[in-house]
């Protein structure tokens, strides 16, 4: 892994940012309908060989016709779709969901549906997933209250985890991060350090007004399992190697802006970082990373609040982009109709 942070940044924008198709709901490219899913959100991409399950929110069967935000009938916290397109230019056909014993999508990780009121569990979403020896992993935050556009609070995160290929799943005891610390949400990729296998996790707090900070634990099952297991970044040495730290609140901040929702991948093509999100409760952006830890570009606009009213988690996968490194394609959720949908970008750099 290179940490030299004295090279140039070479992403110089983005352009020709399209709408493919609607991955979900009502006129969506997929029968969601079949298995009960009118509205849903999110749709973090994790892939285990050639097959990428697509990690939804919250998820519902029935909505009223010009319903707008969450909400309707058949409430699950959760969903997953799987597919093996590998043709992302014309959108993303879906090859089946996680199943329920009547053939609905499975509410893999079960929410309490507890009264939103700050005194319970209201939903378990998860935040992004992971594949490790065998076994997923998908990072949940546990909400206890949502509040005002882009705030909400969690009790905790933790991981659920499927050891046959998605089809169950088992939340688990260990590890689990407070609900008040940065470690809520999180964004996953490997990394490979001195021969040795990491999981790098760029973390956020509850809610879309929070720092970035970035943990990483080893790449197999009992680390993963071990809150113990994960150190934190804490800085860098005067070599510019970074520190990594035991305790969490030695965390430093790797992204001093107030984001929600995101997304990093390593950008083979030009040996970057590209990290997805929104700034301060608005805009979808991609910013370029000179290593894991920074320093960062300033954010290049995919799509605005103006443009694309109630946008929200613009998710990247590894696996979509095109040959060249010239295309990068995302999912993004819209909060009117609630559903989720594809996108492709143009990355413009400096040597065109």
């Amino acid at each position: 892994m290179d940490t030299d942070t004295d090279k140039p940044f070479v992403v110089t924008g983005v352009s020709d940012v399209t709408q493919v198709a609607q991955l979900t709901g009502p006129g969506a490219i997929n029968d969601t309908e079949a298995v009960a899913v009118a509205g849903t959100d999110l749709g973090s991409m994790v892939t285990v060989d050639d097959v990428t399950y697509f990690v939804f929110g919250d998820t519902f069967g029935t909505r009223e016709e010009g319903m707008t935000g969450g909400g309707g009938g058949n409430w699950r916290s959760n969903a997953i779709a799987y597919t093996t397109d590998d043709d992302p230019s014309d959108g993303i056909t879906f090859d089946g969901w996680v199943l329920d014993d009547i053939g609905l999508a499975l509410e893999v990780a079960v929410g309490d549906k507890a009264p939103n009121d700050g005194g319970g569990e209201v939903t378990k979403i998860p935040t992004y997933g992971f594949a490790v020896d065998g076994a997923m992993y998908l990072h949940y935050m546990s909400v206890s209250y949502w509040g005002e556009p882009g705030r909400w609070d969690a009790d905790h995160a933790g991981l659920v985890r499927s050891t046959d290929e998605g089809q169950t799943w088992e939340v688990l005891p260990d590890p689990r991060w407070p609900g008040d610390s940065n470690f809520v949400q999180v964004a996953a990729a490997p990394v490979t350090e001195d021969g040795t296998e990491y999981l790098y996790l760029w973390s956020i707090p509850s809610g879309r007004f929070g720092n970035v900070q970035l943990m990483r634990v080893q790449a197999t099952r009992e680390a993963v399992e071990d809150l113990g297991a994960y150190t934190y970044f804490s800085g860098t040495d005067d070599d510019g190697a970074p520190l990594w730290s035991e305790d969490m609140s030695a965390a430093a901040t790797v992204l001093d802006r107030a984001v929600g929702e995101l997304s990093v991948i390593h950008h083979e093509q030009t040996d970057r970082w590209l990290l997805t999100t929104m700034v301060d409760n608005g805009d979808a952006v991609l910013l370029e990373g000179l290593t894991p830890w920074g320093p960062w570009s300033e954010p290049h606009v995919l799509t605005t609040q103006s443009e694309t009213p109630g946008l929200y988690a613009p998710y990247m996968s590894p696996r979509y982009v095109s040959e060249d490194g010239g295309t990068v394609y995302f999912s993004l959720s819209i909060w009117d109709p609630y559903n989720v949908f594809w996108y492709s970008a143009r990355l413009e750099t400096a040597d065109g």
